[in-house]
Parts: C-alpha cells; sequence; structure tokens
C-alpha cells in the first residue's frame, strides 16, 4: 500500500480513485466542486483535501484525471497546486488526455523538484473505469513507471509503458485516431442498413464475429440502432483530443485526411446541440430514424 492523492473526481476519476480506496490505500481526494469529493468520501472513506496542494502533501503518489490542458495545469502548478505540496521523491501520474507539450512542459517543473512524472492516459470510457478495466498509455521514466505500476494495475486491465515523457499522449492521440474512424464507418453501416431495409440486428450478428468485428461494434452498434446515446465518452471530449491530434499531426507533418473529415461530422453533431452525447451518435448525421437524433 502506498499514500495517495487523487485529484479531481470527474466521471473517470469518481471510479479509479474508488478502486485505489476499496484496495486498501489511504486516499486523500480533491476535487473542485466539493460536494463531489464529500460524496465520495461517505462512499469510499478516505479523506477529503481543500486544495490539491494539501491533497498532494503526505502523499507518495499524486494520480490526477482532469478534463484538459487548463485543468491540468490549475491543479498541478501555482501555490495551492499540487507541486507545491509533493515532496521529494513522490510521483505525479497524470491521467488526463491533453497534448504532449503540455506534458513535457509540466514534467520538466516537476524534474526541478525531484518529483517524478508520468503521462499516463486512459482509455476504456466510464465502464472501463467503472469495471476497473482501463487500458493506459505511459510515457515516463522506466524506473519510475516500475514503482507506480502495481498502483496502476488495480483499475487497469492493460498498462503498456511507450516510451518517454510524452510519448503516453501521442499514443493516446492514436488511440482516438482509431476509434474516429470505426465509429463513422461503423454509423455510415448500419446507417446504410437501415435504409436498405435490413434488420439491424440480424447485420450486426451476421458480421460481429468476422472481419469487421471491434470494440465498438460489440459495445455501441445496438444502441446506435436504437438512438440511444446518453452515456459513455462525449463528443465533446472527442473533439478536444482530435484537435490534440490533429495539432500534433500538423508538426510531425503526418497527414490525417480521414480524423479531419469525422472532426468536422462531429462539430455537425455539436452544432445540433449533441455535445454530450456519446460519440456514437456519429449516426444522428446519416439514420433515417427520427428517434436517432441529437435531440433524443
Amino acid at each position: 500500500m502506498k499514500r495517495l492523492a487523487f485529484l479531481c473526481l470527474g466521471t473517470m476519476g469518481y471510479p479509479m480513485a474508488g478502486h485505489l480506496r476499496r484496495a486498501g490505500n489511504p486516499v486523500t481526494v480533491y476535487n473542485r466542486t466539493r460536494s463531489r469529493a464529500q460524496r465520495w468520501v461517505a462512499e469510499f472513506g478516505g479523506d477529503l483535501a481543500e486544495s490539491p496542494a494539501e491533497a498532494a502533501r503526505d502523499a507518495e503518489v499524486v494520480l490526477i484525471c482532469a478534463g484538459n490542458d487548463d485543468d491540468l495545469r490549475s491543479v498541478v502548478e501555482g501555490a495551492a497546486g499540487a507541486l507545491a505540496g509533493m515532496a521529494s521523491g513522490a510521483v505525479l501520474v497524470d491521467h488526463t488526455s491533453v497534448s504532449a507539450q503540455v506534458t513535457r512542459e509540466l514534467a520538466a517543473k516537476a524534474e526541478r523538484r525531484a518529483v517524478g512524472y508520468l503521462d499516463a492516459p486512459v482509455s476504456g470510457g466510464q465502464a472501463g473505469a467503472e469495471n476497473g478495466a482501463l487500458t493506459i498509455m505511459v510515457g515516463g521514466d522506466p524506473a519510475t513507471y516500475a514503482a507506480v505500476e502495481p498502483v496502476l494495475s488495480v483499475y487497469a486491465r492493460q498498462i503498456v509503458r511507450i516510451g518517454a515523457v510524452g510519448c503516453g499522449q501521442l499514443a493516446k492521440s492514436v488511440n482516438q485516431i482509431c476509434i474516429a474512424g470505426l465509429l463513422q464507418g461503423l454509423a455510415e453501416g448500419l446507417a446504410f442498413a437501415q435504409r436498405a431495409g435490413l434488420d439491424g440486428g440480424r447485420v450486426i450478428e451476421a458480421i460481429s464475429q468476422g472481419a469487421a468485428q471491434s470494440w465498438q461494434m460489440d459495445n455501441r452498434a445496438q444502441t446506435m440502432l436504437e438512438g440511444r446515446f446518453d452515456f459513455g465518452f462525449a463528443v465533446d471530449w472527442m473533439r478536444k483530443d482530435l484537435a490534440i491530434a490533429l495539432a500534433e499531426g500538423g508538426r510531425v507533418d503526418a497527414p490525417l485526411p480521414v480524423t479531419e473529415l469525422v472532426d468536422a461530422f462531429y462539430a455537425e453533431v455539436q452544432a445540433a446541440g449533441g455535445g454530450r452525447l456519446d460519440t456514437s451518435s456519429l449516426i444522428t448525421r446519416l439514420s433515417p430514424r427520427d428517434d436517432a437524433s441529437p435531440e433524443r
């Protein structure tokens, strides 16, 4: 067991921190909305801190799952930020999906304080966090990773160290690029089946064990056919991640034509009021069903 701090108890962070506490670790939490941290403590035990620095003060490992670059900076930097409270030799683990540039900047600041830093974005969505079955892509020093890996394994099904600091975030961009293309293909296929008068469920049954099979098909095809999108990974967050991937693609001269197109399609879903819908809502642009719409 290690003394842990978990900062930001959002859709992902709340259950992730809960797994750590259930595993017997002493956990101190911080969340910008205090009532949510109070609810977490009432459910899991542990301690509540009034600032990131206070939460991090006695922690051997500080874990963060914020929303974006600015959110991450707000809990890491400054007099009340996590780094201000962390002792030499402690490790900061960032599960937020952010740019590799911000990751490297914060890692450099951590190094100046003799604090270890791992960028460790996750994949698996809300269900993966709740079930302790996330995939984690890690960037950072091998020894630092080895010391923290048992902590991460509490809520992960697979953990892979990709390379140096920043490599975890780059791998997450690869993940999101692949998902975007898969979801658009699935949306087009299902919409085609609907317009052709096919029974979508039977089509999925027929093709889901062959070469077309994917996690998205297994977990989203039926809800896409039913026009249900009030769950899962939101379009707003996917667009944030795709913006990071597209910017990095421009920096390294990597063409991403399909990603650019799907990002534009997600912008249409947002404009129709679907920013908080699951990413599988891409089908709302194509489906003839009246109930498969962002307004549902």
